[in-house]
């Protein structure tokens, strides 16, 4: 049992399973939307970026008001960060050459990814974005949509329809339903650092009925999906993430152990994603 923690803890803290539910989400895109095989060389640079991203990130996250055992095991094994940081980077250059006409959205991805983690750097410059990231929440979740959602659609050179606008809402509120609840969870982190989050402002009433408006908007953007793929078993995977985690906002409220948020509610983006892959075999 203990052989199986540690395999745990290195994949979850090490950033590859955030990195593989990334990858998992593209995958559905082009799926459930672009109707195609997946693009290894994009969905390569997705999994290579988000460990870059992630990376970045979580070496800069040295401290935490909430005991937590991802903070104890970054502070032992900051090197593995360093080391995925580089690989990912490498990836990212990699793949960005092979993907080079589309250049500009690739940039404005990464642009996307450096700003949401940018106050986190120990640089006067930086730390001044901290009292301005109100809306983090909503931009993390922004970010997820676009590289997962909107990225693939645009450098397949698919033409857009309705379909690829409901998808995005779907997917975005989603996310952020699942965002809340960090920001939830990171609200004395936030206020000890000085981050102003939209989700520090709010008292508890507020922020539930935040949550349950965007799951309402993520359940119904889902059964309008039903219109363009009358799949009731595909529209059911796309609900089943959505119910879950409402159906853990009690919860989740109380229980803000690492592995709950970083290993389950990280792993509901994913989970309509691999239901939907597991039933195409």
């Amino acid at each position: 049992m203990r052989f199986l923690r540690t395999i745990t803890d290195f994949i979850i803290y090490s950033n590859l399973f955030i990195a593989g539910c990334a990858m998992l989400m593209v995958m559905q895109t082009y799926i459930f939307i672009i109707h195609q095989p997946p693009d290894r060389i994009f969905t390569g640079f997705v999994f290579s970026a988000t460990c870059c991203s992630y990376s970045f990130h979580w070496y800069f996250t040295d401290h935490s008001v909430i005991p937590s055992p991802r903070i104890q095991w970054l502070r032992r094994f900051r090197f593995v960060h360093t080391i995925l940081f580089f690989a990912g980077t490498a990836g990212v250059i990699y793949f960005f050459f092979r993907l080079l006409p589309h250049w500009p959205w690739l940039l404005v991805s990464a642009a996307i990814a450096f700003l949401y983690s940018a106050p986190k750097i120990p640089h006067p410059l930086f730390r001044s974005l901290r009292k301005v990231a109100l809306g983090k929440t909503i931009f993390l979740a922004f970010a997820w949509m676009f590289v997962t959602t909107w990225l693939p659609v645009v450098v397949n050179e698919v033409p857009w329809d309705n379909q690829h606008t409901v998808f995005c809402i779907y997917r975005f509120f989603q996310v952020y339903c699942i965002c809340i609840l960090f920001d939830y969870r990171d609200r004395e982190d936030d206020k000890a650092d000085g981050i102003r989050s939209l989700i520090t402002y709010m008292n508890d009433k507020s922020i539930t009925r935040l949550f349950i408006f965007s799951t309402l908007v993520s359940l119904a953007t889902a059964l309008v999906l039903y219109k363009w793929d009358p799949d009731p078993l595909f529209i059911g995977f796309l609900i089943l993430p959505v119910v879950l985690t409402a159906a853990l906002y009690t919860r989740a409220r109380r229980d803000f152990s690492d592995l709950f948020y970083y290993g389950l509610l990280d792993g509901l983006m994913a989970l309509s994603a691999i239901l939907m892959l597991v039933a195409r075999i």
